[in-house]
């Protein structure tokens, strides 16, 4: 067995391109060798900023021999009066087969002819060109580019391709370069010119002469061992941002972190401004103590080992303390500026179009938010200044310089202002969740906030028609509708999601200034299509997470989704209840019930009332199942009131006996008028409870 290495050489690649790049290298060798029948003991891959490498261990130097049925035209086609036609005898030649090596292939469309043949055995070396070429061109880039004249794309200009199997080149011609046994090293520590021997080489050579690491997780893990052993130096320990820590690993081919220091005067600044300072502008983690401050000191990582490492250090510092000064400005600046000041700037900032400024936007926050405080309990005072300095951290100079942090710095000038801290927190939590991985605001008063941001936005923007189609979404706002319903779940809140957006809708009532305004769409049918998308999202929602089915979504989904809080609840207890042996029985029961209601419901002339005359109960079954449901009237609502829908799933299971027997020993259609619609009110009891927990027709066995 044999061993094979590629290294494609870049200039360097953004660390945003390269941490998918090895994985997705090494699932297509693993795929074109197999495809090409060419054996091998496994396939690896990395990816550095400067290069990409495959290397395959115990490859065979002869593709795998596979014998293959390959059918021809039809027998009446093929032959004529038992002599092969030239439909027959052009199939023979084409295959490289004898006639007499041909046979009958029987199939579900009659006999065709057919013939076995040998595929493979070609050289390894002779295939692999072309597979590194298409292994070459199948990898995706977020941005590709072409150079020069060159017709090719790639994520950035290539400088060297080595392909080497065992001690042989794999000649391959890509971009106008020629692969050969010539590798580079780190830029600094070791540039080279490297010739490689051969395949086996390789590794040795790239870590000990051309000082580089190719692994993207050794990188990761150099980088966070010395970071945490410099902290502990220090008595601290590093502020760890996953993220920044993927992309430093992704930055560098030789990882070598360093400790900084900077003023301890700027220790007065919020811990969330050092740290932006320092991930977001300079790639650097900060340095938090046993007590939880922030430590005058940063972690960096190098790219090089110096040879006077207080020069480098100096530099970083330097160019940190230039951040950081402008930092304390900022902050200095605004903690003079009272909050009316930016209150009444915002009216001078647009929203959205006809919706408005922002200051517009933060008096309908205001209102908007008094009304989630009495529905939810809050102080209505509080929640509504909340609502009304939402926004007026915009425009402060330190988020007009760090965008990243509004929210957060507007909770720390309000607690700086004399806020209440239920202002303060709902303040800084006002734009969670930001993503699916977001978490939701950690306090009553955030969560409010940022349910009445995203419904207010939704509103106004359905008001105008800018519904979201299948490929824009330009004001996100499918992220604001899952927000919401997020928040609603994992906050538990008793919030009905109709009224919250017909709450939203209220501030944009003519009265408040938006006579002018061209609506699209009429409140009613506006209000209409939000609950129809809030129903669409809730759906991908619950239909996309693992082991999830579908149908069970659309059951839940089915029974009503206006109390979101209850809807999860409901969905998680129906999917326990869909893994159970007995399920699909059960939802045929249930199903056959529902089905007779909306089908024959109506014929009986009267409206169904799920009032039952026990004198018209003829049979010992349908006096059973009456009893039943009278006997477990008040046992449902008790556990629809606590919640328990796991309990109420479980007393659908005690019921369905009594169903069952129902269904084969009643007539419910029957000829007496009374009978009948004594009959279908009982089953219009259990219907009325099924559709209370979901949508049994929705669930397809």
């Amino acid at each position: 067995m044999s061993e094979f290495i590629l290294e494609i050489g870049t200039e360097e690649m953004p660390a945003r391109f390269v941490p998918g790049l090895g994985a997705e290298l090494e699932a297509l060798f693993v795929k074109l060798l197999a495809e090409a029948r060419i054996d091998h003991a496994g396939v690896r891959a990395y990816a550095t900023p400067r290069r990409l490498v495959a290397h395959v261990s115990g490859l065979a130097l002869i593709q795998r021999l596979e014998e293959e049925v390959v059918s021809g035209p039809p027998i009446k086609i093929a032959y004529a009066d038992g002599v092969l036609t030239k439909a027959g005898a052009g199939f023979a030649k084409t295959q490289g087969v004898a006639e007499a090596d041909l046979f009958v292939q029987q199939t579900p469309k009659g006999e065709y002819l057919a013939a076995r043949k040998k595929v493979g055995g070609g050289k390894t070396l002779d295939i692999l060109p072309g597979l590194c070429l298409s292994a070459f061109k199948s990898l995706s880039f977020p941005k590709r580019m072409k150079w020069g004249s060159l017709e090719f794309l790639f994520g950035r200009p290539l400088r060297w391709v080595l392909a080497l199997l065992d001690a042989d080149v794999v000649p391959i011609e890509i971009a106008g370069l020629a692969s050969g046994r010539v590798t580079h090293g780190h830029r600094v520590l070791g540039p080279g010119p490297w010739t490689i021997a051969a395949a086996g080489d390789y590794f040795d050579t790239i870590r000990d002469k051309a000082n580089v690491v190719l692994d993207a997780c050794e990188r990761l893990e150099l980088v966070r061992a010395e970071g945490d052993r410099l902290a502990a130096g220090l008595g601290g320990g590093v502020v760890w941002d996953e993220g920044l820590l993927l992309e430093v690993a992704n930055l560098v081919e030789y990882p070598r972190p360093i400790l900084g220091e900077f003023a301890r005067l700027y220790l007065e600044l919020p811990a969330q401004v050092l740290l932006t300072s320092m991930q977001h502008h300079q790639k650097s983690f900060g340095i938090r103590g046993a007590d939880g401050n922030l430590l005058p000191y940063f972690l960096t990582t190098l790219n090089i080992e110096p040879t006077d490492m207080a020069v480098v250090k100096k530099g970083w510092e330097r160019v940190l303390k230039a951040r950081l000064e402008d930092a304390r400005f900022f902050w200095e600046a605004d903690l003079k500026t009272p909050l009316d000041a930016w209150l009444a700037k915002l009216d001078n900032v647009v929203f959205l179009g006809p919706l408005g400024s922002m200051g517009d936007k933060s008096r309908r926050l205001e209102k908007l938010c008094a009304k989630l405080a009495a529905a939810c309990s809050l102080p209505e005072a509080d929640m509504a200044r909340a609502g009304r300095l939402a926004k007026a951290d915009l425009m402060s100079e330190m988020v007009y310089e760090f965008d990243s942090l509004q929210g957060i710095m507007g909770g720390i000038y309000a607690r700086k202002k004399g806020e209440s801290e239920l202002v303060a927190q709902a303040v800084a939590e006002q734009y969670l969740p930001a993503g699916p991985d977001s978490p939701v605001p950690a306090t009553l008063s955030g969560a409010l906030l940022a349910i009445a941001d995203k419904a207010d936005t939704l509103a106004g923007c359905f008001g105008l028609g800018m519904v979201p189609t299948g490929a824009a979404d330009p004001y996100a706002l499918r992220r604001a509708a899952l927000g919401i319903s997020r928040i609603i779940m994992e906050r538990g809140l008793s919030l009905k999601l109709d009224e919250v957006l017909a709450w939203a809708q209220d501030g944009f009532d003519k009265s408040a200034g938006y006579a002018g305004v061209k609506w699209k769409l009429a409140p009613a049918d506006a209000l209409a299509k939000m609950l129809d998308f809030f129903g669409q999202r809730l759906r991908a929602l619950f239909a996309s997470g693992e082991g999830a089915d579908s149908r069970v979504a659309d059951a839940a989904l089915g029974a009503g989704f206006n109390d979101i809080r209850t809807l999860k609840a409901r969905f998680d207890a129906l999917t326990a209840f869909s893994r159970e042996k007995d399920f699909e029985q059960a939802v045929l029961t249930f199903k056959r019930a529902a089905n007779i209601i909306r089908k024959q419901g109506g014929e009986t002339g009267a409206a169904l009332s799920g009032s039952i005359d026990k004198n018209l109960l003829e049979n010992e079954e349908e006096r059973v199942l009456a009893s039943a449901l009278a006997e477990s009237a008040e046992r449902f609502e008790e556990l629809w009131a606590a919640d328990d829908f796991a309990g109420l799933f479980a007393m659908l299971g005690e019921l369905r006996p009594a169903v069952d027997a129902f269904f084969d020993n009643v007539m419910v259609m029957a000829e007496d008028p009374g009978l009948r619609q004594n009959r279908l009110n009982l089953l219009h009891t259990l219907v009325e409870r099924l559709g209370r927990l979901a949508d049994f027709s929705a669930l397809q066995v």
